[in-house]
């Protein structure tokens, strides 16, 4: 059984919440779209504030980005409406291979591709990473690493994500929402007009162009209506991480874990579709041993019910690595009496993807409503005064026993068979 630290367990009071609600209430209000001003003056703050914090060594780290994902988005939306329309005047060759190139673009930005149209048609630009270092800093001793992940980039609000539908349907048929696991996939649509049009190229029938014309209407009108809509206020979509990220400083700072190195890092542009991350991980990987590094992403954790995921993929589901890791989350969860729901799913994306691929053990924490979706999700009430501060604090101290148990002596960790940690 996985040993508890009492003190670890007893930080779930006021104090605790009130350094939460320090670093939501004082970011929010900056306008954080990725890769402008905002972005940067978030990060400034968030540089300083956790600067404040004994033993904490902060750096700011500029990477390149290509701003937000929409205008590359509704660009590929009508493509698509070309491609559907050449095929309906005849030209089925034409519109089938312009098609497929949409389909290609779609799915290298949806699925963190190696972003070749963004570099060949957008303006590269700049995003700003938070980088705080805690904990032993020795390279090279054999000391394990934990590296915490959140954003402090804030997503663009749009009619497609409403939720009424999803909440109607729970207060309709709760236990089939409550069956559900994996969120419903937003990036097919994209793909289904242009794979319309490649059918009616190679079937030479008009009913899969016309489908493919309204279907690519429809994508490209839902993604520009994102394009148009401001930024929101992001308190759960992630101040929610950031200020758990304060937190463990803080905590660190008062009950330290001798033995491990701890990388806080709150990444920029990550609603750009992950710029900030890839570039951290690119800048940081030959220090970052895989056999001895793990990563804890903190994604959207202020929702009533605390969850786990265990892959993502906005096309295609891409597991995590390192089973071993999430194992141990859940096992902690269950110590520390912190409910913990698990055998999640997402097909959205999330800063997990890259160290996931770069071979790292990788948990992504995030958080439910009773109708199984993220609250206030990219829409405009996500507010300060709407972030359930309770499940924000139970990440945090789920966290820090991770960080407690991870820096324990190999021989005095509990097993996990078939997943266990490499040595």
């Amino acid at each position: 059984m996985l040993p508890v630290s009492r003190r670890a367990n007893d930080v779930d009071g006021e104090e605790l919440h009130g350094l939460l609600r320090e670093v939501v209430e004082a970011l929010a209000p900056i306008d954080r779209t990725p890769c402008s001003p905002g972005e940067r003056q978030a990060a400034e703050w968030l540089a300083a504030r956790l600067s404040s914090v004994g033993g904490v060594d902060v750096a700011l780290e500029d990477e390149t980005s290509w701003g937000t994902f929409p205008p590359t988005s509704t660009g590929l939306g009508l493509l698509a409406v070309i491609a559907a329309a050449l095929a309906l005047s005849g030209r089925r060759l034409a519109g089938g291979l312009l098609a497929a190139a949409t389909i290609a673009g779609i799915v290298d930005e949806a699925q963190n591709g190696p972003r070749i149209l963004r570099r060949i048609v957008r303006r590269a630009r700049s995003t700003v990473n938070v980088i705080a270092r805690s904990g032993d800093q020795g390279d090279g001793d054999g000391h394990s690493t934990l590296v915490v992940l959140a954003h402090h980039d804030a997503p663009q609000t749009g009619v497609i994500f409403g939720q009424g539908l999803q909440r109607r349907l729970h207060e309709l048929a709760p236990k089939v929402i409550e069956r559900g696991h994996t969120s419903l996939p937003q990036w097919w649509v994209g793909l289904a007009g242009p794979l319309c049009t490649i059918a009616s190229a190679v079937a030479r029938r008009r009913g899969y162009a016309r489908a493919g014309l309204a279907l690519g209407v429809l994508a490209a009108v839902a993604v520009a209506d994102v394009w148009r809509s401001r930024t929101v206020p992001g308190a759960n979509d992630n101040l929610s991480g950031v200020a758990a990220l304060v937190a463990l400083a803080e905590l660190l700072r008062q009950r330290p874990i001798p033995g491990l190195r701890i990388l806080l890092v709150s990444c920029g542009a990550e609603e750009s579709l992950q710029d900030g991350v890839r570039g951290f991980v690119a800048r940081h990987r030959h220090e970052l041993v895989p056999q001895r590094t793990a990563f804890v992403n903190l994604e959207t954790v202020g929702s009533p019910h605390l969850a786990m995921l265990e892959g993502e993929g906005p096309v295609w589901m891409e597991l995590y690595r390192g089973p071993w890791l999430r194992d141990r989350l859940a096992a902690l969860a269950s110590r520390l009496e912190i409910p913990l729901q698990r055998g999640f799913r997402a097909r959205a994306s999330t800063d997990s993807v890259i160290p996931s691929r770069a071979g790292y053990p990788t948990a992504t924490f995030f958080s439910l409503t009773d109708w199984r979706t993220l609250a206030n999700y990219h829409l405009p009430s996500d507010v300060p005064e709407n972030l359930d501060y309770g499940t924000v604090a139970d990440a945090t101290r789920l966290v820090y026993e991770l960080a407690r148990t991870l820096a324990e002596p190999l021989g005095a960790r509990e097993p996990t068979p078939a997943s266990a940690p490499p040595p």
